[in-house]
Formats: structure tokens, C-alpha cells, sequence
């Protein structure tokens, strides 16, 4: 992916979807780095997304994006019934790391 110009967004979320674990595994490690500059796009994603690997991915990369109008988002998935995405959302409020995160997830024991 390095050897062309940068994919839009929604080329990186379309390859994301891929039956080929090669092309999506590159669109969300290009998407990595880069998670702060798309994190609207990230989110509009996220509430669209069907597929729960996606949509796993989708959080991870919110999370990485370390912004505070994700906070609502993150909390939401925290104490989701899903355990992943319960995962993906403890792991982003940590990384988020604001004194509204931390407060969330001594509340709810989320240590």
C-alpha cells in the first residue's frame, strides 16, 4: 500500500472489508498512524458497520485516536454486552486517559 498514494478513507474501509486477510490487514495497519486524523470518519464507520470484526477494528483505531469526542463512544462500549467491543472500549478510555476516563472506569471497576 506504501508504493501508491494514500487510499481515501472509504477505499481503507472497503479493503478493511476484505475476504483477503492480506488487503484487509494492510487498510487497518495503514489506518493505524493515522487513526487521529480520520476519528469523525472512524465513528460515522463505526454507527454504520455491520460486520463485528469491522466494527471491532473500527473501535480499536478510535481508541488509538486518543480524542475526547470519542469519550461518549468508548463509555458506550465499555460495558457493552460484547465482550470484544467491551474490550476495544476499556482499552480506548485508557488511552484516552483524561480525568473523565479514568473516573468512568473506577466507577464501573474497569481497572
Amino acid at each position: 500500500m506504501s508504493s501508491r498514494q494514500d487510499p481515501s478513507f472509504q477505499v481503507l474501509l472497503s479493503e478493511m472489508r476484505s475476504r483477503d486477510a492480506l488487503k484487509a490487514e494492510d487498510a487497518f495497519h495503514f489506518l493505524l498512524p493515522r487513526a487521529g486524523e480520520n476519528v469523525d470518519a472512524l465513528i460515522q464507520a463505526f454507527d454504520t458497520e455491520k460486520s463485528r470484526s469491522v466494527r471491532c477494528w473500527l473501535l480499536e483505531l478510535i481508541g488509538e485516536a486518543r480524542a475526547e469526542r470519542a469519550f461518549d463512544m468508548l463509555c458506550k462500549n465499555a460495558v457493552a454486552d460484547d465482550e470484544a467491543l467491551r474490550s476495544w472500549g476499556i482499552r480506548g478510555l485508557k488511552k484516552l486517559d483524561t480525568p473523565a476516563a479514568r473516573s468512568f472506569l473506577w466507577e464501573h471497576g474497569l481497572r
